[in-house]
């Protein structure tokens, strides 16, 4: 079978006309990880009879027990294909094991650490060489840590970038792990199991490897940092300087407002703009983890301004809107 690409070996899976848009999937094998079983699905969204009208990219990544589903339903209804109507040239990435990405021969050992140095650059440099214009990246939750790990690690070249988004993105910070032996316990655990069962913990539908959870031990154990043996993500997102749009919901409690804030804060983008979704903000309701992309609600009041942004529509940090009085100015949808 002919490749898509002439960078490495992609098969084009399926072309599927899906009501008003044409769904093209993508398997990618990068080859450029210490696993070369690894493929990855890539899911490009058009409108139906424009196939070759492509405008901005938008690159979206999916959070933990998840899959190209959480942007996309089978029905058609979704940030993908909202921005996909806008005129956006939407790519849903699906990390590998997840949905149509195929579990690899490591897969028990797959980390952010080679989500971040194998699989985001390779994503990106296929969906550059078929639209070289550079690229909107949406994360939620472990997606968009992935995404900070990779720029702050130097590994997502940031001339490729025109904006990033984090949705529901944050460093917990669980202080019990500070403990030796709790931390300690917490691994020996965890070394039981090759997997985590994402139905059995009712977090969603997919599983996830061990070394994700494993690898975020390390991360907040006794003088862990966010990075790798190499380097330290953390540090390096002090050189981060795309615009960056984070969005934290009132009512998450895995990823706090706060903590979201911690991960925003770290960056260097001068453009830049946080959204805490709630009532006292002038939303609908307190948006949790999952509401804040994918509810109804949502549709009318979030997706409109993720849209708005991705146009180059930019508003001051909500923090920083604010009358002398001290109230936040209301949230237009």
């Amino acid at each position: 079978m002919q490749s898509s690409s002439k960078l490495f070996p992609v098969a084009l899976m399926s072309a599927e006309l899906r009501g008003d848009l044409s769904e093209d999937v993508y398997r990618l094998k990068p080859g450029n990880s210490p696993d070369f079983s690894v493929e990855l699905a890539v899911t490009r969204l058009g409108l139906a009879g424009q196939e070759d009208v492509r405008g901005e990219p938008v690159i979206l990544l999916h959070g933990s027990f998840s899959n190209r589903r959480f942007w996309y339903s089978p029905g058609g209804i979704g940030l993908a294909p909202y921005l996909a109507r806008a005129g956006f040239d939407v790519w849903i990435a699906e990390m590998r094991g997840h949905g149509l990405s195929p579990r690899n021969l490591a897969y028990r050992h797959n980390s952010v650490a080679d989500y971040a140095r194998y699989d985001l650059p390779a994503i990106a440099a296929f969906v550059a060489e078929q639209n070289p214009l550079p690229a909107h990246w949406l994360g939620h939750s472990l997606g968009g840590l992935s995404l900070a790990a990779g720029l702050g690690g130097g590994y997502l070249p940031q001339a490729g970038i025109a904006s990033l988004g984090l949705f529901g993105a944050a460093l917990g910070r669980h202080w019990l792990l500070k403990v030796p032996p709790i931390e300690w316990s917490a691994r020996l655990l965890l070394k039981r199991f090759p997997v985590l069962s994402g139905s059995r913990l009712k977090r969603g539908p997919e599983d996830e490897p061990v070394g994700i959870a494993l690898e975020t031990l390390r991360w907040q154990r006794l003088f862990g940092r966010f990075g790798d043996v190499e380097r330290d993500w953390w540090a390096g997102l002090q050189q981060v300087t795309v615009p960056l749009l984070a969005v934290a919901g009132e009512g998450d409690v895995q990823c706090t407002p706060q903590a979201c804030r911690g991960l925003f804060e770290q960056f260097a983008a001068p453009d830049r703009e946080f959204l805490s979704l709630g009532r006292g903000q002038g939303f609908q309701q307190d948006y949790d983890h999952v509401q804040m992309l994918v509810s109804k609600p949502a549709q009318e009041e979030v997706w409109p301004r993720v849209r708005r942004w991705l146009e180059g529509e930019r508003q001051a940090p909500r923090h920083e809107a604010q009358g002398q009085s001290g109230a936040a100015i209301p949230a237009v949808p």
